[in-house]
């Protein structure tokens, strides 16, 4: 009889143990919810802010890089930090410190006291974004249900990009533009208690010393790169630019070195000796690059070439988010079916064949052409990354579970910069030649209209007349040409991860899980508690 209820009882504990590990999952993507609102919800704010806090060109500038920036910097500090001290911890630090910077965000009465805030909500989102994704790496141990773990993750990542600009435009048509970052806190407020009554603790094997030289040379060689391919991609190249992309580029080398030498490395190098590993590193740094380059040539093509209003632009943008959704919810039942060499190289030729199709885009409003071209871009990237990133967490020691994830987020970082630097450049070499000599108007004018569409309207109300109506117009035309050159030159680098994704593994490999973390009942917490 004993053995009986002994049985009947494990067999409940295992089933409540697979339900908390589900919402556990709940509360691993409300955070990652916020980050990613948090990286766009500013842009639609930026003018509200610009009156209000009269920020210099370098200030604005730094109010909307430096989060960005200094995430990407430390992602892999506080990655491997969790692996020594435990994520939960770090996640929950994350938690707290993104809470207090979102309430100085929104009560900022000087531009540098914003910069200070938005540089703390950066560390903030560095502690948090590894910490999600290496703790559900151990919560979910199973890699069936992982993949389908990773889909809803990285499902709820593409509506917090598409809700941020949305909620931003709502909350400033009803408060001021501090209250974009006030929403923060009431999430923050529940996720703290909750995130420590339910997320369980996790470490690496602890072996040797952390390496805090190491770290530091990471954060500050990557702090170098970002923000010399964030400036290449404003179109500078001057030695304010070279100079910390040639120093960041010497810290990684260096850092690559001392990791290699070490018998306890920080980021255990070995990983992307594995096949599978590495090119799923590069597949979404080609993935990023794409989709963020072109989201934003296509951005000011609704705007600037079609007229649309920034409202209008987001909410035709919006299939694109569905679309990916759709495919993150998918994602692991087509892994099981296809494979993940299958997968996303389908994953790069649909993205491939989306972008040709939207080169027949050209001076007036195709809705129907532009929703078929963005369902299948925002379906076929996400299959890319869902793939890319699955292979990428279980190919890699759940030990060093918090690197790895940081690795994937960094090169999701560095490809969005990477591709707006260089897409931009693309667009801007087939863009600008055409208006080096329109017939009517100065060579000056015609000089300063090659520097950007919006900026060739401009000089055009300037000159008014038949000269302005004959440079905007061509103008529009060579950005229409610019945009289909950018967008073949896309298709070619989107061809080459298809290449590049044939080294990845044919099918799922799916061994024997290990025992999965040991995730607390909500009962068994209220018990402890009240025991204690």
């Amino acid at each position: 009889m004993s053995g009986t209820t002994t049985a009947a009882a494990l067999r409940r504990r295992a089933a409540g143990a697979g339900a908390n590990r589900w919402v556990v999952l709940v509360v691993l993507c409300a955070s990652l919810l916020l980050v990613a609102v948090d990286a766009t919800v500013l842009h639609v704010a930026v003018p509200a802010v610009t009156e209000d806090l009269k920020p210099g060109a370098i200030e604005l500038l730094w109010i909307v890089d430096v989060y960005p920036l200094v995430c990407a910097s430390l992602l892999i500090l506080f990655g491997t930090l969790g692996d020594r001290v435990g994520r939960r911890r770090i996640l929950l630090l994350g938690y707290g410190l993104f809470g207090v910077a979102s309430a100085l965000a929104a009560f900022a009465d000087t531009a540098q006291v914003l910069i200070l805030a938005r540089a703390l909500l950066g560390v903030g989102g560095a502690m948090i974004m590894p910490a999600t994704l290496s703790i559900l790496r151990q919560v979910f141990p199973d890699r069936r249900e992982r993949a389908l773990a990773i889909g809803i993750w990285s499902a709820v990542a593409a509506v917090g990009a598409a809700v941020g600009p949305l909620l931003g435009g709502f909350l400033l048509e009803h408060f001021w533009w501090g209250s974009v970052f006030l929403v923060n806190i009431p999430l923050m407020l529940v996720s703290l208690p909750v995130g420590r009554m339910l997320l369980p603790e996790s470490k690496g094997d602890g072996d040797g010393p952390w390496d805090v030289i190491g770290a530091l040379m990471a954060a500050a060689g990557l702090f170098g790169v970002v923000l010399g391919v964030k400036r290449l991609g404003g179109g500078e190249a001057d030695v304010l630019t070279l100079l910390p992309l040639l120093l960041g580029t010497a810290l990684l080398v260096l850092f690559v070195r001392r990791q290699r030498r070490r018998k306890h490395p920080l980021v255990d190098l070995r990983m992307f000796a594995r096949p599978a590993f590495s090119t799923s590193v590069g597949c979404i740094v080609l993935a990023m690059l794409a989709l963020v380059g072109l989201e934003l040539i296509a951005a000011q093509y609704l705007q600037l070439v079609l007229g649309l209003s920034p409202l209008e632009t987001g909410l035709r943008l919006l299939p694109l988010t569905f679309a990916a959704m759709g495919a993150g919810l998918a994602g692991a039942r087509m892994l099981r079916r296809f494979g993940p060499r299958r997968m996303v190289c389908a994953g790069f030729c649909l993205t491939a064949f989306a972008v040709v199709l939207l080169t027949a885009m050209g001076h007036t409003d195709n809705p129907a052409l532009m929703l078929s071209g963005f369902v299948l871009l925002g379906f076929g990237l996400e299959t890319t990354l869902f793939g890319a990133y699955e292979s990428m967490l279980s190919e890699a020691p759940a030990e060093q579970s918090g690197g790895a994830a940081a690795i994937g987020e960094t090169s999701y970082q560095l490809g969005a910069g990477i591709g707006i630097a260089l897409l931009g450049t693309v667009m801007n070499a087939a863009y600008a030649p055409g208006l080096s000599s329109v017939p009517g108007v100065p060579a000056s004018a015609s000089a300063s209209a090659g520097h950007s569409l919006g900026e060739a309207y401009e000089v055009a109300g300037r000159l008014g007349g038949t000269a302005g109506d004959t440079l905007r117009e061509v103008a529009r035309n060579c950005f229409v040409h610019g945009l289909h050159v950018t967008l073949l030159v896309s298709a070619g680098l989107l061809l080459l991860g298809a290449v590049m994704a044939l080294r990845l593994p044919r099918t799922m490999n799916c061994e024997p899980a290990p025992a999965p973390v040991e995730v607390p009942a909500p009962r068994e917490v209220a018990e402890a508690r009240v025991s204690a």
